[in-house]
């Protein structure tokens, strides 16, 4: 792969990723049908994808397995409670409040992983803060943008939990690979929940899902997977800090979600957020080694 090409792809993952909260709308079932539904088709791509990309990483051993099925159900967890902002409070509220996921990840490494904490990046949380409070200026439980952008912001959260939870164990292990296990671990999990309501889901569904499951998860990943072989890893998480911008885009497009002036500059600080933040902290050296933690989903 050339660098164009591995720029091309990775510019196309992050607007996958972006399409998730997309896709989730467009979806009638409930939240935690549309969690299934990705998992189920995106263990299918992954598959798939297991046995075309090779990678040169490693099988997990029975210690890094325990790990990823806690880190399946921190990803299920994550995608759900996502998919509950969309269906709350739209595509933009919910992608902001997810985008925060980086200031949680600063706050924690440096608590769980004992490593020094820099002002500036401190800095960076008072400025996530800021574009949140901004997204939202009122604060009331009984407004669906407040309730929708808590659960964006619980989402972000597990995904933080998630990514240094995979920054422990997965080193070494073949990111598909992990990324295999993750997803058949929700698609265990909520299949007793499920199975009894999958006849009911509409036509139109299938199709959102099997989009959210191969094209927002599997290929993006993959595709993710394969650009970080040419690409420097900060680099790429650089070109996911727009995948809220995807998002934002697209549901203004689609749903006429106009972003209200604050929105958007609330939205632009978190973003800058984020881009300084992953130039600031450089990620794992772009092999197969580098944990899943660098994929800002979303899953979106």
């Amino acid at each position: 792969m050339t660098h164009r090409n591995a720029l091309l792809a990775i510019h196309f993952g992050a607007l996958m990723f972006g399409l998730s909260g997309v896709f989730g709308k467009l979806a009638e079932s409930p939240p935690l049908l549309i969690t299934f539904g990705r998992a189920l088709f995106a263990v299918a791509a992954l598959v798939l994808a297991a046995y075309f990309l090779r990678t040169g990483g490693n099988r997990p051993n029975w210690r890094q397995r325990s790990g990823l099925l806690l880190g399946g159900l921190l990803l299920g967890g994550h995608w759900l409670t996502f998919f509950m902002a969309v269906k709350v409070a739209g595509v933009g509220i919910a992608t902001l409040g997810f985008a925060s996921f980086p200031a949680f990840t600063v706050l924690f490494e440096g608590l769980l992983f004992r490593e020094r904490t820099r002002p500036i990046e401190f800095a960076m949380v008072g400025l996530v803060c800021a574009g949140l409070l901004l997204v939202t200026p009122h604060f009331d439980l009984a407004s669906q943008s407040t309730v929708g952008l808590l659960y964006g912001v619980l989402s972000g959260l597990m995904f933080a939990l998630l990514s240094l939870l995979n920054r422990a164990v997965t080193r070494g292990v073949d990111p598909v690979q992990a990324a295999l296990w993750q997803n058949g671990t929700i698609l265990l999990c909520l299949l007793p929940f499920t199975w009894s309501s999958l006849p009911a889901v509409p036509a139109l569904d299938w199709l959102w899902l099997v989009l959210l499951g191969v094209f927002c998860t599997g290929l993006a990943h993959s595709l993710f997977v394969a650009s970080l072989k040419v690409l420097k890893a900060r680099t790429t998480a650089v070109i996911f800090a727009l995948e809220p911008v995807y998002g934002i885009a697209f549901a203004w497009w689609l749903f006429n979600e106009q972003p209200t002036l604050r929105m958007l500059m609330g939205g632009t600080l978190i973003i800058l957020a984020t881009v300084i933040t992953s130039r600031l902290k450089a990620p794992a050296a772009p092999n197969a080694a580098t944990p899943l933690a660098e994929i800002p989903e979303a899953p979106r």
